[in-house]
C-alpha cells in the first residue's frame, strides 16, 4: 500500500509513539487526523506540524466513548473525504498488584486499551472494506506477548490487542484492508506517566518523574527513539507485514514463555531459563 497522498486517522498522537507516527506519515505525504484526550499538547502539536507545511486535523478524542468515536470518524470524512489507515494507538497503563487494582481503574484501562480500538474498529473498517484499501496498525506491546507481575490490567487489555488484531487479520484477509500487530518493548515515551490523563474521580497519585535511562536500567532493555518505532510501521504497511517487533529481546523472552507453555510448567518472572 502506498502512503503519500492517503489519509491516516492516529490516536493518542500528542505524544509518543503516537505524535511520531503522525510525523512519519506527513514525512510520507499524507494527511493526518490526529486524536487525543490531552487537548492543549494535541494543539501544540498539531500546530507546530502545520507550520512545517503538514496537512494535519487536530481533534480532542476520548476512545473510551463509542459517540466520540463516531463524531471522530465523521469528522475525519467530512474533511479528506475516506480514511486509509487506522492507528490503534492510544494507551494507558496503571501498574500495582492485580488484587488491589479498583474497579474503577479497570474500568480505565480496559476502555482506554481495549474497548477504544474496537470501537475504532466498528467505526473506521467497514469504509476501508467498501473502498477495497487500508491499513489497521494495533499497538500492543511486549506486554501482550509476554507477562510480568503489577501490571496486570495492563498485560490483560495488551494480550487481548494481539487476539483483536490476529482475528481481524483472519476476517479481513482479501479485502484488501491489512492489518498490522505492534508489539513494542521499552520506547522513550510517557506511559509510565499515563496517570496524568486519568480522571480525578479514580484518586490515583500523580505520575513520578523518572528518567527513561533508569526505566531501562531496570527493565535490562534499551529504550527504543519513538521515530524508530514509526518508521517500522511505515514499512509494515507497505509490506502488508503483521508482526511490528521493535526489540530482539522480546522474541527471546516470547520464546522462553511458550517453551513453559508447551512444557506445562508454571508462569514465572524472568526469561524462564
Amino acid at each position: 500500500m502506498e502512503l503519500s497522498g492517503r489519509t491516516a486517522v492516529v490516536t493518542g498522537a500528542a505524544s509518543g509513539i503516537g505524535l511520531a507516527l503522525t510525523e512519519r506519515f506527513c514525512a510520507e505525504g499524507m494527511s493526518v487526523v490526529m486524536a487525543d484526550i490531552e487537548t492543549a499538547a494535541l494543539e501544540r502539536a498539531a500546530e507546530r506540524l502545520t507550520a512545517g507545511g503538514a496537512t494535519v486535523l487536530a481533534i480532542p478524542c476520548d476512545v473510551a466513548d463509542a459517540d466520540q468515536v463516531a463524531a471522530l470518524r465523521d469528522r475525519a470524512l467530512e474533511a479528506f473525504g475516506a480514511v486509509h489507515v487506522l492507528c490503534n494507538n492510544a494507551g494507558v497503563a496503571s501498574g500495582r498488584p492485580n488484587h488491589k487494582t479498583k474497579p474503577a481503574v479497570w474500568d480505565w484501562v480496559v476502555g482506554v486499551n481495549l474497548l477504544g480500538p474496537a470501537y475504532c474498529v466498528s467505526a473506521f473498517v467497514p469504509a476501508m472494506v467498501a473502498q477495497g484499501e487500508g491499513h489497521v496498525v494495533n499497538t500492543a506491546s511486549e506486554a501482550g506477548l509476554t507477562a510480568s507481575p503489577f501490571l496486570g490490567s495492563y498485560h490483560a487489555t495488551k494480550y487481548a490487542m494481539v487476539g483483536l488484531s490476529e482475528s481481524l487479520a483472519m476476517e479481513l484477509a482479501g479485502s484488501g484492508v491489512g492489518v498490522s500487530c505492534l508489539c513494542p518493548e521499552l520506547v522513550d515515551t510517557r506511559i509510565f506517566a499515563s496517570t496524568r490523563n486519568a480522571p480525578a474521580a479514580l484518586g490515583l497519585p500523580a505520575p513520578q518523574d523518572i528518567p527513561i535511562e533508569q526505566i531501562a536500567a531496570a527493565m535490562g532493555t534499551t529504550a527504543m527513539p519513538p521515530a524508530d518505532v514509526a518508521a517500522m510501521v511505515a514499512y509494515a504497511i507497505k509490506a502488508n507485514q503483521f508482526w511490528i517487533l521493535s526489540h530482539q529481546s522480546t522474541r527471546s523472552k516470547m520464546m522462553a514463555r511458550n517453551r513453559r507453555l508447551e512444557q506445562g510448567l508454571n508462569p514465572v518472572f524472568g526469561d524462564g531459563a
